[in-house]
């Protein structure tokens, strides 16, 4: 079989690829399996690795992948600054953050969104190329498997120089010995991956311009930096935003079954739970919980494991109005 070209090259001969993505959606393993498609079965040199924080749920990772002809020496391993294709795994991610940095304006880029591709390109501020759609969270639902395979299969489909057969068989290779009773499920979220995502070739919008790589340097460094143990900035956690660290699911309160006994509020880890003080039958003042600040919530489900009179339930994001059902915590948060 004749090994295809790569469409596109920068200066240095590869073609780059960006996951902009959170901890939990799997983007680092989705640039590892696309790399090893692309270099053992098609024939391409290639590179990828990842870029994070601390290695939990929620937090910010982008993963970086890079090919290039058989015969050319892949020697560098900075991150990709101006990727030819950028996949974002979640929504999102695209307010108030970076990802669109770098992106020209022939570039693809493919998200995991339930908006049309109009909104999308509204939201994303983008001046031109090719955009793809794709609600890879349902899919992987519907499927039973997870977000990262069924954006392999829609970046797989945009490249268009690896062939989905090389996927399947590096997702055999990696995980077909530990998980072998998922592979069927898997193969069938790249499947759907690859035909479900929706393509659109953007003409020049003068309203939108590409904004430059630019890296953010840290504030303080060993000149300024306060004494150790000092909060420079307290209370700066009421601005966290986990809404993209959700995977689909939510819990859902019902205050009619609730007792109020607080094991919700002891195995939360982001003091979602909002309470109220007010007088009980007996006149004693207690606590009574009122409902769920969703701004603080990833979607974990400790609390519905935890509730006994089930008055906390699983319910799907989409099928529910987050906004009418979130109730904001209101003074300072004590336990």
């Amino acid at each position: 079989m004749q090994k295809m070209a790569l469409p596109q090259k920068n200066k240095y001969g590869f073609y780059e690829i960006r996951f902009e993505s959170i901890g939990g959606l799997g983007a680092n393993v989705a640039g590892k399996i696309l790399a090893e498609a692309g270099v053992l079965s098609e024939g391409f040199n290639g590179a990828a690795f990842s870029s994070y924080g601390s290695e939990k749920k929620g937090t910010p990772i982008k993963s970086f992948i890079r090919f290039c002809e058989s015969t050319h020496p892949v020697y560098i391993n900075s991150p990709v600054e101006e990727p030819h294709l950028l996949a974002i795994f979640h929504d999102r991610l695209i307010p108030g953050g970076d990802v669109m940095l770098g992106i020209n304006n022939g570039a693809k880029v493919i998200v995991n969104t339930k908006k049309s591709q109009q909104e999308l390109r509204e939201l994303l501020k983008m001046p031109g190329g090719t955009l793809g759609t794709i609600d890879a969270l349902s899919i992987a639902i519907e499927e039973n498997t997870r977000v990262n395979v069924v954006m392999i299969g829609a970046v797989v489909r945009t490249l268009g120089f690896i062939t989905l057969d090389s996927v399947k068989k590096a997702m055999r290779e990696t995980f077909g010995d530990k998980y072998a009773n998922l592979m069927d499920a898997n193969i069938r979220g790249l499947e759907r991956g690859y035909k479900d995502v929706k393509l659109a070739e953007l003409g020049m919008d003068p309203r939108f311009h590409s904004i430059p790589f630019r890296t953010h340097p840290p504030k303080l460094g060993y000149k300024n930096a306060p004494i150790g143990g000092v909060i420079v900035n307290p209370g700066n956690t009421v601005l966290k935003d986990l809404s993209a660290s959700r995977q689909g699911f939510v819990p859902l309160l019902d205050l009619e079954k609730c007792v109020h006994c607080g094991e919700c509020d002891m195995v939360c880890p982001d003091y979602c739970f909002v309470w109220e003080r007010r007088q009980n039958k007996t006149g004693k003042e207690s606590q009574f919980l009122v409902g769920i600040d969703y701004q603080y919530c990833k979607g974990c489900m400790r609390c519905v494991e935890i509730c006994k009179p089930q008055a906390l339930s699983e319910a799907k994001e989409d099928e529910v109005d987050i906004g009418t059902l979130s109730v904001k915590h209101t003074g300072l948060l004590i336990r």
